[in-house]
Parts: structure tokens; C-alpha cells; sequence
């Protein structure tokens, strides 16, 4: 959703599956007024949708934005997708934000990750 510029760089974690997924991809217009507060206020309510699980982003140098929203249920995802500011910044992303986008909503029957152990730093050579 945001740019995220000050978020830990980390992939959501892996789920039990089946749950759910939405993936948002975007092209921006130069029109950005009001973006990023409208942004973090569905940030925050996303959060408090029973079953969201979590978000991950994405920004390549040419402007392609992907969202990866995770919900544990079909009946959250549709809970997001109905929730009333939400609706309303949709309508106002069509108008102002968005030069194009795309909405991909699937069912995730395969989820597994991977974390490089983190080693704690040695004596100092001296």
C-alpha cells in the first residue's frame, strides 16, 4: 500500500495454508494529493480485520507497485474488500492515484519460507 521506506525489510511469514491472497499491482499518476495519509489510515484498518495475517510491498525504479495482502479466510478477504473507507479510497485511487491497476485475489494451497540464522558478531580482532 505505502512506500514503506521505513519498514523492516522481511517477507510476511509463512502460513498453514489454504488462506488467502490479494495481490495489488499499480501505476501511479503524478496526481499523489492526499495518497499518503489515506495510505496509512487503511494500513491501520487492514490491521483490524479479524484474520489479516499481513502485508507485503513492492516499488521498482520504473513505478510498478505490488501489494501482497494475506487473510486467513475468504470471509476476511471479504471483509477488507467491503470495509467502508476502503471502498471509498478505491473510488478515489480510480479518480486521482492511479494510472492503472491490477487485482489478483487467490487461494494459497502451498506456503514455506526461509530465515538465514542470524550469528552473533564475534570478538573483535585486536
Amino acid at each position: 500500500m505505502s512506500d514503506h521506506a521505513e519498514a523492516t525489510v522481511a517477507p510476511v511469514q509463512a502460513f498453514e495454508p489454504p488462506y488467502y491472497m490479494a495481490v495489488f499491482s499499480t501505476v501511479r499518476t503524478q496526481e499523489q494529493t492526499g495518497y499518503a495519509e489515506t495510505n496509512a489510515r487503511l494500513e491501520d484498518l487492514v490491521r483490524d480485520v479479524p484474520g489479516f495475517l499481513g502485508m507485503d510491498f513492492a516499488q521498482t525504479p520504473g513505478g510498478l507497485g505490488i501489494s501482497v495482502a494475506y487473510f486467513s479466510d475468504a470471509d476476511a478477504l471479504a471483509e477488507w474488500r467491503t470495509q467502508a473507507e476502503h471502498r471509498a479510497a478505491q473510488r478515489r485511487g480510480r479518480a486521482e492515484w492511479y494510472e492503472s491497476y491490477t487485482l489478483h485475489i487467490g487461494k494459497v494451497e502451498r506456503s514455506h519460507g526461509f530465515a538465514r540464522a542470524q550469528v552473533p558478531p564475534g570478538p573483535a580482532a585486536g
